[in-house]
């Protein structure tokens, strides 16, 4: 492999780049879906991915939002399931927010896809997708004001699972 044979977003050494790495993405997606067992790191997964390639996956600022949040109340939260649902259901629909500037390339974390790509068996790839996602957390959290102004505005504004009609 080349020196120059990196991706340019989180800078993982990967022939082809950034497909490269989107493939090594991709085989880990493979196996969430594949096995149950891996299912379970497959929201924290796709955030601290979105958050290291954010010109692929956070364009918007909804999805800069989403992606935010979820790797947020993932890492320093104990209620990641009703924060996720809360801020979806208030990003759904038509909503005007700014869209923040991100870290620049290859400053958004110290591990990236290659480290969970390595795993063996699901426990040690739930166990690396944390050790990844926290690496990219430490990289974003500056934005920590900012996740958690989007998570009390979306609390704020719909009703939480147990309050809802079922």
């Amino acid at each position: 492999m080349s020196p120059d044979e990196h991706c340019p977003e989180c800078g993982a050494p990967v022939v082809g780049q950034r497909l490269g790495c989107q493939q090594r993405f991709d085989e880990c997606l493979a196996r969430e879906f594949d096995d149950d067992r891996y299912a379970r790191a497959q929201r924290l997964m796709v955030d601290a991915y979105s958050l290291q390639h954010p010109s692929d996956y956070m364009r918007s600022a909804k999805s800069f939002a989403a992606h935010l949040t979820g790797i947020y109340a993932a890492l320093e939260r104990r209620d990641a399931p009703e924060v996720n649902h809360a801020v979806q259901a208030w990003l759904n629909g038509p909503k005007t927010m700014p869209r923040p500037d991100h870290p620049s390339a290859l400053r958004r974390g110290t591990l990236t896809i290659l480290h969970v790509h390595e795993a063996g068996e699901s426990e040690e790839h739930v166990v690396r997708v944390r050790e990844w996602a926290q690496s990219v957390w430490e990289a974003w959290r500056s934005y920590e004001q900012i996740a958690t102004k989007w998570i009390d505005a979306a609390i704020a504004t719909v009703p939480s699972r147990a309050t809802r009609p079922q």
